[in-house]
């Protein structure tokens, strides 16, 4: 009886291990793009899409911030334009914060077509940390 007992604990105990090992739902990853460098532009769209080429792009969610002096990145005009569209038919979140369109006086007819908005960039990064997801700074 007592060695059915332990079994049994054991047993139970290798389940919730199991249980804590395995990530729950899709993997999830914030990357920010904050300064006016179409390089780093470019090397966050290439972290993305290696992201989703490692772990498989249903199995994780990803957004890109774009404020401060890298807003330029989401603009309608960006130098980035071209991988902008792969990024969102890949299920890539681009994020403008709205912030940084008032104070640099930019509406969105100027930013590229699809693209999301939030508040404040800064605030954003800091509830997705708070939910969990991976933050990235390119």
């Amino acid at each position: 009886m007592l060695l059915q007992r332990v079994i049994a604990l054991l047993f139970s105990a290798c389940l919730a291990l199991g249980a804590l090992a395995q990530p729950a739902g899709k993997q999830k990853v914030i990357f920010q793009v904050s300064d006016a460098d179409p390089a780093k532009w470019s090397l966050a769209l290439n972290n993305a899409r290696n992201v989703q080429a490692e772990l498989g792009k249903d199995n994780v969610q990803i957004e890109i911030i774009a404020y401060g002096p890298g807003l330029g990145m989401l603009k309608a005009d960006s130098k980035v334009e071209a991988r902008l569209a792969q990024a969102l038919t890949d299920s890539v979140g681009l994020l403008a914060c709205e912030n940084t369109m008032t104070n640099t006086k930019v509406t969105r007819s100027e930013m590229y077509s699809g693209i999301s908005y939030v508040t404040a960039g800064v605030t954003h990064l800091m509830k997705r940390q708070r939910e969990g997801w991976a933050y990235i700074r390119p």
